[in-house]
């Protein structure tokens, strides 16, 4: 499935990296720890999180993740979009919960296992 089926789907709100909603999502990880995401998560993933700061974005780079979708409507910090529109990641913004989002994204067949 593409991301931008599920920006459509969920009403999501895309902060950076719309020029990347093309793509096809690989799996999905929810944490919000970054040694559990560095340690788990896997490339083309889109990470579950209600972290804000820059940080995730360098994890998410590291790890090749397809995008960030930031959780309980929480705004992304001014230099996360920035580094994020720099490495090129996809960051989106939910108003749902974490654990609504990942049961939702799983009835999609968004899967963490691979």
């Amino acid at each position: 499935m593409k991301l931008k089926k599920v920006v459509e789907k969920f009403g999501l709100d895309v902060k950076c990296g719309a020029y990347k909603l093309d793509e096809e999502v690989g799996g999905g990880y929810a944490s919000d720890l970054l040694s559990d995401v560095i340690a788990n998560g896997k490339a083309g993933d889109l990470w579950i999180t209600l972290q804000i700061h820059r940080n995730i974005v360098g994890v998410a780079s590291m790890k090749e993740l397809l995008g960030i979708i930031i959780v309980n409507g929480r705004q992304p910090e001014v230099e996360t979009i920035e580094k994020a529109k720099e490495e090129g990641i996809p960051i989106m913004v939910s108003k749902l919960p974490a654990f609504e989002l990942v049961g939702r994204l799983y009835e999609l067949e968004i899967s963490g296992k691979r």
